[in-house]
């Protein structure tokens, strides 16, 4: 019986259904605000022009500055990726950018395409970009970055990308990328499930000490292999963030012994300005400090 209801409470949205309910919006001339969730239908069973349509008809919004849309789970693929990111490049306006595309199917070039296109976004400030338990690999991964990097104006940034794929070139080439988002003070990154090792995480790290303005970064990479070279390596070179207050790092899952934790615990303490640190180092423990 709960079953049964459960089913009668779904939708079930498709590309042409997507297409109308974005063509209807366009209409809200005053619309500076917008969430909209479409997640667990079928856009993109018919091909991918629901996500495109949609993202076409929103650029329309002209006075669109804030937008949240989840298509989370339905099939848009690497084409519904790349075309909702070229409609959305249009909207000339927006300065916080919510993206919602987990479980579609979207390989290297869609993530890839997708930054290109959101790099167009002038006046973007503040991008949350959810591509957990897609395909997107080591090429999508550092394109994805390479792309972002020429958001200029982006001083905020949240990236899932759990469960992917990635490993050891994709970390690198993605931390390279983002080293070059010079206004970048708040960071959420998040690797987790990945195939990730010492050397990604590495170099990672390293890249990342770049980023001369970040002041407040969550990295999580629960569930690769980075081990205790990883986690040594990656403590090391976090310790030149000189500017970096407060940290939270999750290596939960990745085979790090003692000597792993003493050598992270010793770099760290070398973040002179570091105010707040919280370490998961297993699957159900952290340790938080207030420094």
């Amino acid at each position: 019986m709960e079953k049964n209801s459960q089913k009668k409470m779904e939708n079930q949205i498709d590309d042409e259904g997507a297409l109308g309910l974005g063509s209807a919006l366009t209409n809200c001339i005053n619309l500076s605000n917008l969430t909209l969730n479409l997640g667990n239908n079928q856009i993109g069973v018919i091909g991918a022009i629901g996500a495109s349509g949609l993202g076409s008809a929103l650029a329309n919004c002209i006075n669109l500055s804030n937008l949240t849309l989840c298509l989370d789970r339905n099939q848009i693929g690497d084409k519904g990726a790349s075309g909702l990111g070229s409609a959305l490049a249009n909207c000339i306006n927006l300065s916080n950018l919510t993206l919602e595309l987990r479980g579609n199917q979207i390989g290297a070039m869609g993530a890839s395409d997708l930054g290109s296109a959101l790099a167009n976004c002038i006046n973007l400030s503040n991008l949350e970009l959810y591509l957990l338990n897609n395909q997107i690999g080591d090429e999508g991964a550092s394109g994805l970055g390479s792309a972002l990097a020429n958001c200029i104006n982006l001083s905020n940034l949240t990236l899932y990308l759990n469960g992917n794929q990635i490993g050891d070139k994709g970390a690198s080439g993605l931390g390279s990328a983002l080293a070059n988002c010079i206004n970048l003070s708040n960071l959420t990154l998040c690797l987790g499930g990945n195939q990730i090792g010492a050397m990604g995480a590495s170099d990672l790290g390293s890249a990342l000490a770049k980023c001369i303005n970040l002041s407040n970064l969550t990295l999580d990479l629960n569930r690769n292999q980075i081990g205790d070279k990883g986690a040594s390596g990656l403590g090391s070179v976090l310790a030149n963030c000189i500017n970096l207050s407060n940290l939270t790092l999750n290596f939960g899952g990745n085979q790090i012994g003692a000597m792993g934790a003493s050598d992270l615990g010793s770099a760290l303490a070398n973040c002179i300005n570091l105010s707040n640190l919280t370490l998961w180092l297993g699957q159900k423990q952290f340790i938080c400090f207030g420094l």
